[in-house]
């Protein structure tokens, strides 16, 4: 048990309290520490330093023992992991760290250590637009955002400013246009699909990705250590240059630069301490990942930044006799309306030309076509749509079937193939009551904390939209003159696209959302949510630009309050 003594409480009390360490907690702590304020980080794995920590960084593939591979007696312990290589076992969590109940089939990719899954994410940063702000209250499919595209742009250009995003100004309202630095060059196919797409659809825009990589660093990279993106294109092994942005690389040792900051690595949060004579929250308890120990922490501000599904554990176990069904959970809804991104389609295609061209080295990114469906009005029969990613190359292999001279011939001179495009969906998913996560109640963790159940199932919204891309692929496709034209659906399990939201979602209305305009709890005003938990729909986008602007937004209506002495 924790001493409860004077001097102890006093010892772990702080001015405020971050749960989590990745792309949303980095920059809560960032902004926290700059406005002077001592903050405590809390992160659940181990501690993992910028540089020192990516044992795999830039190794070749003979570096590694098993050439990449995971040896099966390892690999039992990772059956949770769909793709597990050598490169990236660094970074993998073992099954037993923290059992959930599938009560229909879900997948559900975590990153317990200093940085979370902003170590191990694809580094896609597209902005939202009123088109996607505004969805709800025009569709009818969830309710209606607290805020709009006015309420964020500044803050999209501040996190931009900061992290780096590659890319360029493309003048769409579907997509609108973030600060950027150069892009990535298209290969030939890529740039020959796009004059394709705009020959054939007028609708239709095949751009580059913007990304979180710096390919021109400006002073403020400069100041935070980074350099500029080699294209290795290696980068969820963790990247020495700080080419791309990570907590780790960017935000993290901003904040501690400042003296305010302090992490607690190894910290399994447990609940939020509610005080109801206070009528607000005092503190986080969590379990010591070592000892076992409960201990609890102490603040007067609470930012929830766990990761979509566990912060909306962490909110459910946070009980009391105020808030008997977890924290703020008057209406009933903390848990509900589970979402995440929809990327069951894929297609594939090659090119019988361009045969005196081939790529010149690695491209980190890719190309990208934005939402075209259901934009100004309803046309389709299924809510919303879907943005595609496109990567292109050319394939190239060898005979190896021979040694001597001959092999290393063949080696130094190996035989081009045709171009290829890829293709994927990113479709929105329409959150839906069911689609829901929520405490077991019998079965626990090894730390004593109840197992997550997680509900939730495609939609037949999701199937039509499915079926709409896998028709467009095959028809883009073809009229580029693409041959070996391929588009499947995948039927792969909710969550595979690493985007899970909601649960604990923005409104205006206490009685229909957990947030206000301002990531707080309705009912309980000095606890923030800024991840994938607040999102009242999904977009889209790949999220995690509007998580680090809106968490950027929150602190600075947290630190106000806190001056007024209003939380």
């Amino acid at each position: 048990m924790p001493d409860d003594s004077t001097d102890s409480a006093k010892k772990r009390t702080y001015e405020a309290i971050v749960i989590g360490s990745g792309a949303s907690g980095g920059w809560a702590a960032k902004e926290l520490c700059d406005n002077g304020i001592k903050t405590l980080v809390l992160e659940r794995g181990r501690e993992l330093q910028h540089v020192k920590d990516y044992p795999t960084a830039s190794k070749a593939p003979w570096e590694f023992e098993h050439r990449g591979i995971v040896p099966l007696d390892i690999k039992k312990n990772y059956q949770g992991m769909k793709y597990l290589r050598e490169e990236t076992l660094p970074f993998a969590l073992k099954d037993d760290e923290q059992p959930f109940v599938q009560e229909k089939p879900f997948r559900w990719v975590r990153g317990y250590h200093m940085g979370g899954k902003s170590l191990m994410w694809a580094r896609q940063t597209q902005r939202w637009s009123d088109f996607d702000f505004e969805g709800p209250a025009r569709d009818g499919f969830a309710v209606d955002w607290p805020i709009r595209y006015k309420d964020m742009e500044q803050w999209y250009s501040y996190v931009e400013k900061f992290a780096g995003i590659a890319g360029n100004k493309d003048g769409l309202p579907e997509l609108p246009d973030s600060e950027v630095m150069p892009g990535f060059e298209m290969s030939c196919i890529e740039q020959y699909f796009k004059e394709s797409l705009k020959k054939n659809f007028k609708d239709r825009h095949l751009i580059q990705a913007r990304c979180a990589h710096l390919t021109n660093p400006q002073p403020i990279h400069e100041q935070q250590g980074r350099t500029k993106c080699q294209n290795q294109n290696m980068c969820n092994r963790g990247c020495v240059f700080g080419g791309y942005f990570s907590s780790n690389a960017s935000t993290l040792p901003w904040a501690l630069k400042t003296g305010k900051l302090s992490i607690r690595p190894h910290s399994i949060v447990h609940s939020i301490i509610y005080d109801d004579k206070k009528g607000k929250a005092t503190g986080v308890k969590i379990i010591d990942a070592s000892t076992k120990e409960m201990i609890e922490y102490y603040a007067p501000v609470i930012f929830v930044n766990a990761s979509a599904l566990n912060s909306n554990a962490i909110l459910l176990n946070s009980t009391s006799s105020r808030f008997p069904n977890g924290l703020g959970n008057d209406n009933g809804l903390l848990g509900k309306f589970i979402s995440w991104h929809n990327y069951r389609g894929k297609g594939s295609a090659e090119y019988d030309g361009f045969k005196d061209q081939k790529t010149d080295g690695r491209n980190p990114s890719n190309s990208y076509i934005p939402r075209f469906r259901n934009l100004l009005k309803q046309d389709m029969n299924f809510l919303r749509g879907y943005a595609i990613g496109i990567g292109g190359g050319r394939g190239f292999g060898s005979d190896t079937n021979m040694i001597g001279d001959q092999l290393r011939e063949n080696l130094l001179h190996p035989i081009l193939g045709n171009w290829y495009v890829s293709s994927w969906m990113m479709g929105e998913s329409v959150p839906l009551e069911k689609n829901h996560v929520r405490l077991h109640n019998d079965l626990k963790d090894k730390y004593g904390i109840p197992q997550l159940v997680i509900s939730c199932e495609w939609s037949d919204n999701d199937d039509k939209m499915v079926e709409d891309y896998v028709e467009q692929t095959k028809e883009m496709f073809t009229k580029a003159g693409f041959v070996n034209i391929k588009a499947d659906d995948t039927k792969s399990p909710p969550g595979s696209d690493i985007h899970e939201m909601g649960g604990v979602r923005m409104g205006i209305d206490p009685k229909t959302s957990l947030l206000n305009k301002w990531n707080q709890l309705h009912l309980c005003k000095n606890v923030f949510v800024t991840d994938g938990a607040c999102m009242t729909s999904t977009g889209t986008q790949n999220p995690t630009l509007t998580y680090m602007a809106l968490t950027a937004r929150a602190v600075d209506h947290a630190v106000e309050e806190l001056k007024k002495g209003n939380i």
